[in-house]
């Protein structure tokens, strides 16, 4: 039997004692009605019966603190020694509807990112966005939870506001994130995954990321988007934008197209892979670093098989009694009442 008490063990044992005492003298003192003590065998039973009842209540409230639970074997746990960079794209262009039948491309960026959370287990995360600005959205932080929440809230910028981007306006912040990693975790491996479509908006040449490779031992780019192009809306920064119109140019919907050769040139100056991505196939993710998948100094962790639920529904049990108890009492008091009200109004009358 394995205990894992949700207070202090002496703190339960201080909030539950002294209620099983006064349980405990009741039950065993004799009852009085009316400072009569009871005779009636019946009535002394019922008695005894409902106080024992209330003591296994307390009892039953203590077992559930206390958490009892066996031993159910144990689990392999991976270590976490590996630190992963997510850049994405948050231009306008991302989200065009040519993902998945007419979705935008951030839904995808969005799905994928849950794969590869569900790849790489334990890793840390950082999120940099990248549009007029690059920005660390989150640092380094296991706290997966908080990173897909992040990105489940993450909007373009504004459009009305945008006056074009370059794809490689985060290699700098991407450059900075990784060393500083490296000098504070140096044992730690690092992997980057760039998300975007490759469109460059602005007239000058796109930054590099080359000064990253060296601090990147694995990853990948990611390409979202088609030679066809899909249709942009105008996003406002609200939550409402996904029924706003369209972008237009020259007259019709503005149409963003995927620009494949920005994004190799990316992935070989990161030194990591490049794919296109679409609805109907998984990431293909690399091989995580060893040190991400090394059972070896990683240890065990014990699974327990609770038991604290048995004890909820005897208490359960036991409140449902009650409850039926004291609606029977009340019931019972307003048949007491009727009749006097009765005999009153006769006499009034």
């Amino acid at each position: 039997m394995i205990l894992q008490p949700v207070l202090n063990p002496l703190l339960v044992v201080l909030l539950c004692a002294p209620v099983a005492v006064a349980a405990v003298w009741v039950l065993v003192r004799p009852p009085k009605s009316a400072g009569v003590p009871i005779t009636d065998r019946r009535a002394l039973a019922g008695h005894r019966a409902l106080w024992a009842m209330r003591l296994l209540l307390v009892l039953a409230c203590f077992a559930m603190l206390m958490r009892p639970g066996i031993p159910g074997g144990a689990t392999q746990t991976l270590a976490t020694d590996t630190d992963i960079v997510l850049v994405v794209d948050t231009t306008a262009s991302i989200v065009a509807e040519d993902w998945d039948d007419g979705e935008p491309r951030l839904d995808g960026i969005r799905a994928d990112v849950r794969a590869l959370v569900e790849e790489y287990p334990g890793a840390r995360f950082a999120l940099i966005t990248s549009d007029a600005a690059a920005e660390l959205r989150m640092p380094l932080t296991t706290d997966t939870t908080a990173l897909l929440g992040s990105l489940g809230v993450l909007r373009p910028e504004v459009t009305s506001q945008s006056r074009g981007s370059s794809i490689g306006i985060a290699a700098p912040l991407l450059s900075e994130t990784l060393a500083s990693a490296a000098e504070s975790s140096p044992d730690r491996s690092r992997m980057v995954f760039y998300f975007g479509d490759g469109e460059q908006t602005v007239d000058t040449a796109p930054e590099s990321f080359s000064a990253s490779e060296k601090y990147t031992d694995s990853g990948a780019v990611f390409g979202y988007g088609t030679a066809e192009g899909g249709p942009m809306r105008i996003t406002t920064g609200g939550i409402s934008d996904q029924g706003g119109d369209y972008i237009q140019y020259q007259g019709a919907d503005a149409l963003s197209v995927i620009d494949e050769s920005n994004l190799e040139t990316i992935a070989d100056q990161l030194g990591v892979t490049y794919a296109t991505r679409t609805a109907d196939a998984a990431p293909s993710l690399p091989e995580a670093p060893s040190t991400t998948t090394d059972y070896a100094d990683s240890g065990e962790v014990g699974n327990v098989i609770e038991l604290y639920w048995i004890a909820a529904l005897v208490a359960l049990a036991i409140l449902g009694v009650e409850l039926t108890r004291a609606a029977l009492l009340i019931a019972r008091l307003r048949q007491l009442r009727a009749p006097r009200q009765r005999v009153r109004s006769r006499n009034q009358i």
